[in-house]
C-alpha cells in the first residue's frame, strides 16, 4: 500500500490517507465515553413535609414551630448505563448549568443502575442515622430518650447529612435563645456529617448552588474544602458560608441572625 501511495500525486495521496483518519474520528465521536452529564437537581426543605408527612419527626422531647427553610440540595446526573458521546460532551462542556464529570466520581461503586440506586439509598439511610447522632450529641440529648424519624428515603446519597442535623437542632433547640436557627431565611447547603459532627466534602457543589438559588435560598452552607468549587459558578445573590463541623454551621447561622460577622469563602 505504501509503495502505491508514493506513486500518487501528493493531493491524491493525502486524500487516500485521510479516509481512515476520518473514520477514526467518526468512530470516536459516537463511541461511549466514561463520563456523566450533571445538572442542578431537586432541593427539599428538611423543616417541611414530604408526601404529606414531616421530613423530621421527633418523639421523647418537645419540639418547636419553625419558620424559614433548610433546603438540602442535589444534582441530577445521567445514569451509569447511559451512553454519553463526544458531541454531547462538547455541547455541555460550555454550558454553565451543566457539568461533565468522570463516571467514577459520581458512581464510584460501579454496577448496574438498580445496584447503584440501592447503594445510594443505603447511603442516605446511613446518613440519616448519623445525622441524628450528630444532632443529639451536639444538643447533649440521650438517643435512648429522644427518637428521630427522617422521611426522605427516596433521595439517594449521603450529602444531606449536614442539613438533616441542622433541621433536628432547629426543631429541638432553634438558635438556643428562643428564635429560629434559620432566622426566617431560606438556607441551603450540602455536606456529609459524621457522628461526631464533622462535615465532609460531597462534589457537585457548583451545580447545587444553582439549585439552591433557583429555589429561593440566600445563604449556602458549603464544606470548607469545597469553597473554590462553590465559587466557580456562584449565582448572584447567594452567600457562601464555609463550615467544617455542625458546631460551625450552628454558630454561623446564629451569627447571621444577630448581624454578626460570619466566615466567607
Amino acid at each position: 500500500m505504501l509503495s502505491r501511495l508514493t506513486r500518487l500525486p501528493r493531493p491524491a495521496a493525502l486524500a487516500v490517507c485521510a479516509v481512515p483518519v476520518l473514520g477514526l474520528f467518526a468512530a470516536a465521536a459516537f463511541a461511549p465515553l466514561p463520563f456523566v452529564i450533571a445538572q442542578p437537581g431537586l432541593t427539599a426543605d428538611v423543616l417541611g413535609d414530604r408526601d404529606g408527612k414531616p421530613v423530621i419527626s421527633v418523639t421523647g422531647a418537645p419540639t418547636r414551630q419553625t419558620t424559614g427553610q433548610l433546603r438540602m440540595t442535589t444534582i441530577q446526573a445521567t445514569g451509569p448505563s447511559t451512553t454519553v458521546t463526544l458531541p454531547e460532551l462538547v455541547d455541555d462542556w460550555f454550558d454553565s448549568t451543566r457539568a461533565v464529570m468522570p463516571k467514577e466520581a459520581v458512581y464510584p461503586t460501579g454496577g448496574s443502575d438498580k445496584e447503584i440506586e440501592a447503594h445510594n439509598l443505603e447511603q442516605m439511610a446511613a446518613s440519616q442515622s448519623t445525622a441524628t447522632q450528630a444532632a443529639l450529641g451536639h444538643l447533649h440529648k440521650d438517643p435512648k430518650d429522644v427518637k428521630v424519624q427522617l422521611n426522605l428515603a427516596d433521595v439517594g446519597g449521603p450529602s444531606a447529612g449536614l442539613l438533616f442535623s441542622l433541621g433536628i437542632v432547629d426543631k429541638l433547640d432553634g438558635d438556643g435563645s428562643g428564635g429560629d436557627l434559620t432566622g426566617g431565611r431560606t438556607i441551603a447547603g450540602t455536606g456529609t456529617i459524621s457522628a461526631d459532627g464533622k462535615v465532609g466534602a460531597v462534589g457537585g457543589v457548583a451545580l447545587k448552588t444553582q439549585a439552591a438559588r433557583r429555589d429561593g435560598a440566600s445563604v449556602f452552607l458549603v464544606p470548607e474544602a469545597e469553597c473554590s468549587d462553590a465559587q466557580s459558578e456562584l449565582p448572584e445573590g447567594l452567600r457562601l458560608v464555609p463550615v467544617s463541623s455542625l458546631t460551625d454551621a450552628v454558630q454561623a447561622l446564629r451569627a447571621l441572625t444577630r448581624g454578626e460577622p460570619v466566615p466567607s469563602c
